[in-house]
């Protein structure tokens, strides 16, 4: 005799009591330390590999450091593409794994990057420097301060922001602090050719002179018999006051430094990329979070400790909030709650009302009992409180309450029929646990391509499948060991039989009959309507993921590939401008020179480049937000006009950028750029497009300066010399480092202002000879322009060029690139051989996480079909339950034309889980009809009784979740999945009680019942 669950828990009441008790403080103690995000971590499996060579130009740069590293990199395992950005002396490649690499996977891939690029770096021209490696490129920084200062400098503005940054390290779960904006100081040693010349000062001597004054090198020790005394040689610079004055001997006779060159502290010039907060120059601190850590409480500790900090400030250094993640989480999962005790609330009202308050009862203490197994689970798998896991817990809910109802309404029943407590509350074990068992794994098998889709996207949603599971699992638990429990306190047997069927079953078994009837005619108006639902998809718009419903916009400014970060800044001053009085701003924070740090997982970071800046736009509300962008779209376009700029909110799920882009890839640039050209006319005519730009085409102008060598050689010159002297005199050349306090100052040696900064002067630049004089550079070489490209972009070690552009308000990505597709293909035929285009972008993104899910669907189906043969036995049984499962189609099509949502990843993930669902209720279904037939009664009567008698468990559930998922349907996120499941399921359920038992009846229906 099978093991009957709920006859022990009846037979152990205190222990079960205990273990319900257990339950309930273990989930309030994992509830209030569960960790708290706004979104669920996932592992951004890129790397980047950087190397520099001074002074090569772009060719050299791109065949001499990037072709020869991406060589190795394309050895990587589990690689996907490799991805470069090569500028003249720089290189930086992305190094991209496949969306199947485990996290487990990820550091050992590291580690190989590191081991066969250090094995190779042997091979890179002379005076490359580097590579160097960055693994963290996810890394989040959720909260940001700006401090700005008036009446103070820079660097004392720096000092105090150092100081906050070292008190803050001290906060639990705090574990790194960058710093945004700061400006390494420089000491400069400016000094005049032609004086130096004249009075036979040789550079380099006075170069070695200073170095050697300011080395750090042992003195020694004495040892004694009683200590040990070091000997420290004194001479460093600890100012540009010790620099002034240090003395030179020429000719015999000593010059003090100040009297022939000028000495003065100033900052890195060019300065690095600069930091602005609400249109004021200022220091950021962003502080990023442990991994498990608890957002909401960093949120608290770091505002207990800000207020410490701040009260030791002086007057004039002030910091300011640019971005706080904790607030944000703190609403999310205030509003998810609300969402959740909604959804409890009405899954409530429906039991009490369909079942009485004492069964309502029933169903209602299993919900708490089955939350608390869930938190505790939860914990311990270290799964946070976040968008994916909350919004799982309500689409679980009704989920939850199914096999309690089940439960109840057989517990019920057989209290009707006068049996015992006892007795009847062992009897759903008994007739429907392991249907029940079934149809909860059948549910689960529907979220398995969530759980173990091999892509980004499938990580970000896995917590999805996880939490769904856990949930339905503890409430079969609950169902069959705690409820029984419950039901002997709560239920009571109806004071007297029900005198006859409700109207709603009487109606439901009149439609019934005429269903089994007309049998054929059901069959043949089901399928009808099936393959008008599969018509009518095309129809129904189609998303990777929407947009985020946080009040931030961002800002791109993009100017010209050669602009210096000066007019970078000058740029995003006027957008300050533009900004400072509207009303529609709260606060916003600007960054030149580069894009916004990562202060939200899933952001599109940009690379730092003098010609980008991009504002960070916190709106005072959402509706606020989309009036600010509006205007800033028409801002930009009018004022800056020689801008590429994009105004855009937040990207939910892995970030992709432009919506719409596509990549000219081939062998040669010339070529490459052509092609882009055309494919941009394409693009541009189509009225749903906006802004088409390049991420690099722009030729930028260089001086080149011919060397008439045999001239140079007869004045005792070489390149070396000439590269040298023009190093320094231009851009100015690191000689020594002046220790002061924490900090490390360059001494730079550079020519004057006047000598450097004109184009007419280079030509007159006096450049030292061995000798001790000097002549005009101009004497032995000559100056032309040429062009070039300022960067280039590459893809698999191939020139890559992404045409892109943004899209027309209210439309989505795949729909402008479904209209596009036509025109495309046409040109992409005529490219030579060679090149081609592919589309990138948010479809790109999208078709491999539909891809990465699709490739999980054979096993979905594969557990299914075990778990139903296991359950059914009979190849024709399974076959019926599969059959009603496409059917959810029809209501999905319904619910999202009619809504007007779209088609998302995240819809599509609900559409499969909505099949699961739909199998749970016909097995149970199936189940009841052959077990009505074993008692001896013919088809048509088995299929009535049973129909009749799980027509309320099978309602109640999917009105039940139906009506759970309202509190969600309005959400940005979770709407489409809310609408899919809705729609699919309240159609598929009826379809189930009305189609099914015609398809049984007019298949299985003449064969004869198997044995009890």
């Amino acid at each position: 005799m099978r093991f009957n669950l709920s006859e022990w828990a009846v037979r152990e009441r205190s222990l079960v009591l205990f273990f319900m008790l257990a339950v309930v403080v273990a989930g309030v103690f994992a509830y209030t330390r569960l960790g708290r995000a706004e979104d669920p971590s996932f592992i951004i499996k890129t790397m980047v590999v950087q190397a520099a060579w001074p002074g090569a130009g772009i060719e050299d740069t791109l065949q001499q450091v990037t072709e020869r590293l991406e060589r190795t990199l394309q050895e990587t395992p589990h690689l996907d593409f490799i991805r470069s950005y090569t500028r003249p002396g720089i290189t930086t490649i992305f190094v991209n794994l496949k969306g199947s690499t485990t996290a487990e996977e990820v550091p050992d891939v590291w580690y190989h990057v590191r081991k066969s690029v250090g094995d190779m770096a042997h091979t890179l021209p002379r005076g490359v420097v580097g590579p160097g490696f960055n693994d963290e490129f996810g890394d989040t920084f959720g909260l940001i301060y700006g401090f700005t200062a008036d009446g103070f400098t820079h660097r004392e503005l720096r000092d105090y922001v150092e100081r906050a940054r070292s008190a803050l390290l001290h906060v639990p779960d705090v574990a790194k602090i960058e710093l945004l904006g700061e400006q390494d100081e420089q000491i400069f040693v400016e000094f005049s050719v032609r004086d130096l010349a004249n009075l036979s000062i040789n550079r380099s001597a006075l170069v070695a002179a200073l170095r050697a004054q300011n080395v750090v090198q042992p003195a020694g020790a004495i040892q004694t018999g009683d200590e040990k005394l070091v000997i420290d040689v004194t001479g460093a610079f600890g100012s540009e006051q010790d620099i002034a004055n240090i003395n030179f001997a020429v000719d015999g006779r000593m010059l003090r430094l100040a009297d022939i060159a000028t000495v003065r502290r100033g900052y890195a010039d060019p300065p690095r990329p600069l930091f602005r907060t609400n249109g004021e120059p200022a220091i950021g601190l962003a502080i990023a979070m442990r991994e498990g850590g608890d957002i909401l409480q960093l949120g608290r500790n770091v505002d207990a400790a800000m207020a410490a900090i701040k009260a030791e400030l002086p007057l004039g250094i002030e910091p300011h909030l640019v971005a706080d993640q904790a607030v944000t989480v703190a609403d999310a999962i205030f509003e998810f709650m609300e969402s959740l005790w909604q959804a409890i609330l009405i899954i409530l009202v429906v039991s009490f009302i369909a079942l009485g308050v004492r069964a309502g009862l029933m169903v209602a203490l299993t919900i708490p009992l089955t939350l608390a197994g869930v938190f505790a689970i939860m914990w311990l798998l270290n799964i946070d409180m976040q968008r994916i896991s909350l919004g799982a817990l309500i689409i679980a809910l009704a989920l939850m309450v199914d096999d309690a109802m089940t439960t109840t309404d057989a517990t019920l029943g057989r209290l009707a029929a006068g049996e015992p407590k006892e007795v009847a509350a062992v009897y759903a074990f008994k007739t429907y646990a392991f249907a029940m068992l079934a149809g909860t794994l059948v549910t689960i098998a529907g979220f398995v391509p969530v759980g173990f889709a091999a892509s980004s996207a499938g990580e970000y949603t896995f917590t999805l499948f996880a939490v769904v599971t856990i949930a339905l699992l503890v409430s079969w638990l609950v169902a069959v060991v705690f409820a029984p429990l419950i039901g002997l306190v709560v239920l009571k047997p109806p004071k007297k039989a029900a005198t006859g069927p409700g109207r709603i079953m009487r109606l439901y078994r009149r439609l019934l009959s005429a269903a089994l009837t007309a049998r054929w005619l059901t069959i043949a108006i089901t399928l009808a309507l099936f393959v008008l639902s599969v018509l009518a998809l095309p129809l129904i718009p189609r998303q990777f993921f929407p947009s985020s419903d946080r009040p931030e916009l961002l800002v791109d400014l993009q100017l010209p590939q050669n602009a210096s970060i000066h007019a970078t800044e000058r740029a995003m001053a006027r957008l300050d401008a533009a900004l400072k009085n509207d009303p529609d701003v709260e606060r916003w924070s600007g960054y030149v020179g580069r894009g916004a740090i990562r202060f939200y997982l899933p952001l599109n970071a940009q690379l730092p480049n003098d010609f980008f800046g991009q504002a960070v736009i916190v709106a005072k509300d959402v509706e606020a937000r989309q009036r600010l962008e509006a205007k800033l779209a028409k801002l930009l376009a009018e004022q800056f006009p020689n801008v590429v700029s994009r105004v855009s909110p937040l990207e939910l799920g892995p970030p992709v950028g432009w919506p719409i882009q596509y990549r000219v890839v081939g062998p040669d640039l010339g070529q490459v750029r052509d092609i882009a050209f055309k494919l941009a006319e394409v693009i541009a005519a189509d009225p749903l497009t906006r802004a088409v730009n390049y991420d690099w085409i722009e030729p930028a102008r260089e001086i080149r300066i011919r060397v008439d060598q045999d001239q140079a050689r007869l004045l005792g010159l070489s390149t070396e010399a000439i590269g040298s002297v023009l190093n320094t005199v231009v851009s100015g050349a690191p000689v020594t480092q002046v220790r002061d306090d924490i900090y490390l100052v360059d001494v730079m040696l550079r020519a004057t202002d006047e000598q450097r900064v004109s184009l007419d002067t280079l030509r007159t630049l006096e450049v030292p000879l061995p000798s001790g004089r000097t002549v005009p550079l101009s004497q032995f070489a000559s100056f032309d322009y040429e062009q070039t490209y300022p960067l280039v972009w590459r893809r698999d070690r191939l020139p890559a060029l992404t045409v892109q552009s943004d899209i027309a308000p209210g439309e989505l990505p795949e729909t402008v690139v479904g209209q596009l597709a036509p025109e495309i293909d046409a040109l992409a035929k005529t490219l030579p051989a060679g090149y081609r285009i592919e589309t990138g972008g948010t479809v790109e993104e999208s078709a491999a996480s539909l891809a990465s899910v699709m490739a999980v669907l054979p096993l979905m189906i594969l557990i299914m079909l075990v778990v139903l043969m296991f359950q059914l036995r009979r190849f024709s049984l399974t076959s019926l339950v599969v059959s009603v499962a496409p059917l959810g189609l029809i209501g999905v099509v319904l619910a999202l034309l009619v809504s007007g949502r779209p088609l998302g990843f995240v819809a599509i993930l609900g559409v499969l889980a909505l099949i699961g669902m739909i199998i749970k209720n016909a097995v149970i279904l199936i189940g009841q009809i052959e077990s009505e037939r074993a008692a001896g009664k013919n088809a048509r009567e088995a299929v009535i009784d049973a129909s009749c008698a799980r027509f309320t468990p099978i309602m109640l559930t999917a009105l039940s979740t139906v009506l759970g998922m309202i509190p969600i349907a309005p959400t940005v996120f979770w709407g489409p999945m809310a609408f899919a499941i809705m729609g699919g399921l309240m159609v598929a359920t009826l379809l189930t009680l009305v189609f099914l038992p015609a398809l049984y009846l007019a298949t299985a229906g003449r064969e004869r019942a198997s044995p009890a």
